[in-house]
């Protein structure tokens, strides 16, 4: 099996893999479906020949793989730095509760909703390994939480009644309201008859945080 793209010394990408890389991200963003999304059409747009993906990542599933695995890497880089920031803000003290919510929720929620963004590489990847026969392409990605758990120490800090598993099992209910808004916008309108602006990113995140705060609280 295929573990990535091929690296130069140093660990760095080979220039024509990083013009693939590259191309196919710039293509995932304008495609409607994964299906636009052809090898001879990223090698015109990476000045490179078909082949070069074959050569460089095995197959264009895996360059779609690395693709995604490179917007995901930003996208959980600013959730993180948003996180570290509440901690900051709040040290010695445990962070605001509902800064630590915003952190996790709203890199998402920002990125769905600006048309500049990588966003639908993900949406496209989620689409993808969804379809396919062999998740073993699509693991590494799937499977990595470890963004996630960075998320735990700072959440039981706030709320010490829960252990791990309360929180863990409370982390992935939020990701699944998150989940839920930026991928069904059409039934999230029609079930708030159309009353709420969900092109607002900031409005779209203070409404999840509401939601999602109380299962962080002590309830009497």
């Amino acid at each position: 099996m295929n573990k990535g793209p091929k690296t130069a010394m140093h660990g760095r990408l080979n220039p024509t893999a990083l013009r693939l890389m590259d191309a196919c991200e710039h293509l995932m963003r304008d495609v409607g479906t994964i299906e636009e999304l052809t090898a001879r059409r990223i090698a015109v747009a990476a000045h490179a020949t078909p082949s070069a993906i074959s050569y460089h990542f095995g197959s264009q599933e895996e360059l779609i793989v690395a693709v995604a695995e490179r917007v995901y890497h930003r996208l959980n880089a600013e959730r993180l730095t948003l996180l570290q920031n509440a901690i900051e803000r709040r040290r010695p003290n445990p962070p605001d509760l509902e800064e630590v919510i915003a952190a996790l929720v709203g890199p998402s929620i920002r990125w769905s909703l600006d048309p500049t963004s990588s966003y639908p590489v993900l949406s496209h990847f989620t689409s993808l390994a969804q379809r396919s026969g062999d998740p073993q392409h699509y693991r590494r990605i799937v499977e990595n939480v470890e963004h996630h758990n960075a998320f735990i120490a700072p959440l039981k800090r706030i709320a010490p009644w829960l252990d791990d598993v309360d929180i863990g099992w409370r982390l992935n209910c939020a990701l699944g309201i998150r989940s839920q808004v930026t991928r069904s916008r059409q039934r999230t309108a029609i079930l708030t008859r159309h009353q709420i602006d969900l092109q607002d990113s900031e409005g779209v995140i203070a409404r999840m945080v509401e939601v999602i705060a109380p299962m962080f609280r002590r309830h009497a």
